[in-house]
């Protein structure tokens, strides 16, 4: 089964992060998954270096590459269709406006991909159709 995954999930893979623990981790490992990464992620991943809130070794560019790289991931782009549902997607939760998860989102619809995220603001989307693995 092929698996979009959140960005937090990408980044606690990369550092082997204990908080990727229990049914995500399993699902992160299982040979039998196809991990997806968003290009959003990239994007998100790039204005929280800018900002300095996320310290990488490396450029996020280089980062990315090489997550991709060693492990195997597979690169979704950003696409007409995704813009185009995000757009369209209600705001279930008030106080969740961020638009690297609404694309998410989108691109998990868009594309009967589950997502891998433990982002409990996720659920109100489930009503729409998101299928979640945490």
């Amino acid at each position: 089964m092929r698996l979009l995954i959140d960005t937090h999930i990408l980044l606690w893979a990369a550092v082997d992060d204990p908080k990727l623990r229990g049914s995500s981790r399993a699902a992160f490992l299982d040979p039998r998954h196809d991990l997806v990464v968003s290009a959003v992620t990239l994007w998100e991943i790039g204005i929280k270096y800018a900002l300095g809130k996320l310290p990488l070794p490396v450029p996020p560019r280089d980062f990315f590459a090489r997550e991709i790289a060693d492990r195997g991931y597979a690169v979704l782009d950003l696409r007409r269709e995704h813009a185009e549902r995000a757009a369209e997607l209600p705001y279930l939760d008030r106080e969740h406006r961020d638009p690297f998860d609404r694309m998410l989102v989108a691109q998990a619809l868009v594309e009967g991909l589950p997502l891998l995220s433990v982002d409990g603001k996720f659920n109100a989307y489930a009503s729409l159709g998101l299928r979640l693995l945490r």
